[in-house]
């Protein structure tokens, strides 16, 4: 994006804003839709979380300080939006966040926006039975194929401890996909 300092003043701006906040749906809707999919897994259930995530960046654009990337701050809310939803969730049910997954991964074969093959199916099954830091490091890395600079800004977490995180996580789905 040109000057990132410019668009948060249209952002800000009451005469510029909606432009710019239409151009910002342009820009991140596809990334930020991707990566709150891969944690909810869920069609509906995702866009559900994409819209509190432009309405809460939205509300809160007057304290975004700068000292990242907008993008970066914006990939921050999703992620904490994701947790957040799937944690209530959870709660809801009486049942624990691994749960929750176990139970998106198995609606995921009957979902008509998901367009992957067995194999794909059976590595969302690996995924799921991880601790819940471990499935985010892993998508992050993964699917999205994030640096670790980049994953350690949106969850705010060392690069050595998203690294050992990692490692533990291809261990483990390595491990599930060879006894299954």
């Amino acid at each position: 994006m040109q000057d990132e300092k410019a668009f948060i003043a249209q952002l800000l701006n009451p005469e510029t804003q909606n432009e710019a906040f239409r151009k910002l749906l342009q820009l991140y809707q596809k990334p930020l839709y991707n990566h709150i999919r891969n944690m909810v897994l869920n069609h509906d259930d995702t866009d559900d979380v994409l819209q509190n995530t432009f309405l809460k960046t939205y509300s809160n654009l007057g304290n975004f300080k700068g000292e990242s990337k907008l993008y970066s701050w914006m990939y921050r809310i999703a992620t904490n939006e994701a947790i957040s939803f799937m944690q209530q969730r959870a709660r809801k049910q009486g049942i624990s966040n691994e749960e929750v997954q176990q139970k998106a991964i198995n609606k995921l074969e009957s979902d008509v926006y998901f367009d992957g093959n067995e194999i794909q199916l059976k590595l969302q099954k690996a995924i799921a039975v991880l601790p819940e830091k471990q499935q985010l490091v892993f998508k992050m890395k993964y699917f999205e194929e994030l640096k670790y600079e980049e994953i350690s800004d949106a969850l705010g977490t060392s690069v050595g401890a998203l690294k050992a995180s990692y490692f533990h996580a291809v261990k483990k789905i390595q491990d599930f996909l060879h006894t299954d």
